[in-house]
């Protein structure tokens, strides 16, 4: 059974890219002190949360325990080790889809995860860790996000008007606190700039890991740039022209090859 299990499960567009990848780059390093699940790894269980977030009803939330309690069933053995879950999608659904203004649906997932992981191994210690971000920075990044995979149609103004909400990281850290029995812990991405391994270290350290290994550890890439200005307005500008999803989806691939973007 792992002796620590911890939970990342998000927030969205808070590093947890650079963390996942930071925990990717480093698996053999850390192999004899660290068991990882990441987001490739919890399809089913992420698409659970991503119902549940959308319908809040019993019936999808007994989806999510099912697949929660099928991922404890089906860990190998991994004693003494600590087993690290990570994708921002754990909380649920980002903000900003339709109907969808906030990650209430976060401390109903996370007390579910909680519980099965401490019906499997109550031995284990248990606990949480969450990335936020200062929310005028958030909502330009989840805006932009949306602009590139959805319809969204809304200025920017606008929108940051109607989810303004949403991204008041640090009050539902506080919410799902206090609704969770198991240490909640929290990092700010502009804390984490200057650090050796960004999000992650932050996130490392609850691992408790050997100064030798801890020091052999590199970081993963810098993420890309944020979105150029002209080609989000284009990106806004293909989503209210173009009807067809499929006409809509190729305008706007057509423009990110323009502009050099993947």
């Amino acid at each position: 059974m792992p002796r620590r299990i911890i939970i990342h499960g998000g927030f969205h567009k808070t590093g947890t890219s650079t963390v996942q990848s930071t925990l990717r780059d480093n698996r053999v390093a850390m192999k004899t002190q660290i068991a990882l699940r990441l987001r490739w790894h919890l399809k089913d269980l992420i698409a659970a949360a991503h119902a549940y977030s959308n319908a809040r009803d019993a019936n999808a939330l007994e989806a999510v325990q099912a697949q929660f309690d099928t991922l404890m069933t089906d860990l190998p053995g991994m004693p003494r080790r600590t087993l690290i879950l990570s994708a921002p999608e754990l909380a649920g659904h980002m903000p900003g889809r339709p109907g969808l203004m906030d990650y209430a649906a976060a401390p109903e997932l996370f007390y579910v995860y909680w519980e099965l992981a401490k019906k499997h191994y109550p031995a284990a210690d248990i606990q949480f860790f969450l990335t936020t971000r200062a929310p005028e920075a958030w909502l330009a990044s989840v805006y932009a996000q949306h602009l590139a995979a959805s319809d969204l149609t809304l200025e920017y103004s606008a929108y940051a008007a109607q989810y303004a909400a949403s991204a008041d990281l640090a009050g539902m850290v506080t919410e799902i606190a206090s609704r969770v029995p198991a240490p909640v812990h929290h990092a700010a991405l502009e804390a984490c700039a200057d650090l050796p391994l960004g999000p992650a270290g932050p996130l490392l350290d609850l691992c408790k890991l050997p100064d030798a290994m801890r020091k052999g550890l590199h970081p993963a890439a810098p993420p890309p740039p944020a979105e150029d200005p002209a080609l989000l307005h284009a990106l806004l500008d293909a989503n209210r022209t173009y009807a067809d999803p499929k006409a809509r989806q190729a305008a706007k691939e057509a423009l990110r090859r323009t502009a050099g973007t993947p």
